[in-house]
């Protein structure tokens, strides 16, 4: 039996995708964050206001409380967003280069000028007020616990000892940057990444943590 027309049209008709409210724009998400990341290296973390992000995001002040209801909650969810993806965690199949990567990578994280001015500013509020202290410890386990795999693997490999000091490799893989880029406001040449590097996996084939 052949279908009529109207049975056709009814088969052929799109079916109507959800729009306002019903749906969270990648894009629209991703703008609010870039704006929250802007204001905040711009005012610091107290004086952040939901207008002036939804302002500098051209977004209503609606979409964005549509996403978060609170700033602590719209920076929560922006730090995590951003923290677990910036800087990819490499798997080279050997450690001495993993290593190599990760530390150029963290470099270029640090040297961004959105990140030179909020990181100081996030562990000042810390210190201030102790608002931002799960967010910086949950940020802090996640990034954490992403490059214990890249040690992980190495163990796995027979490259590092099962006793390898895992804590304290994690702590080199970003101190030395950190300190350098952040805290002392320096640039770090290639010569200094590459030492950093060689740091790194003296220490880790060198030390087992203590019993």
């Amino acid at each position: 039996m052949e279908r009529n027309s109207s049975d056709v049209k009814r088969l052929k008709k799109p079916t109507r995708k959800p729009a306002g409210a019903a749906v969270l724009r990648d894009t629209v998400t991703n703008a609010i964050h870039r704006a929250l990341f802007e204001e905040w290296a711009e005012t610091g973390y107290s004086a952040l206001r939901m207008e002036k992000i939804a302002a500098r995001a051209g977004v209503g002040k609606a979409a964005l409380y549509r996403r978060c209801k609170s700033k602590l909650e719209l920076v929560v969810e922006a730090v995590r967003a951003m923290a677990t993806t910036i800087t990819p965690i490499p798997d080279s199949g050997s450690f001495d280069e993993d290593v190599a990567r990760l530390i150029r990578r963290l470099a270029a994280t640090l040297r961004h000028p959105l990140v030179r001015r909020i990181l100081p500013d996030l562990h000042a509020e810390l210190a201030r007020s102790g608002e931002l202290k799960d967010l910086l410890e949950r940020v802090t386990h996640d990034r954490r616990t992403q490059a214990m795999i890249m040690i992980d693997r190495a163990v796995a490999r027979g490259e590092l000892p099962e006793a390898t000091d895992r804590r304290t490799i994690l702590d080199l893989l970003i101190a030395p940057l950190y300190w350098r880029l952040i805290v002392q406001r320096q640039r770090a040449t290639p010569a200094d990444l590459k030492m950093y590097s060689a740091l790194v996996t003296r220490f880790a084939k060198s030390a087992t943590r203590k019993t």
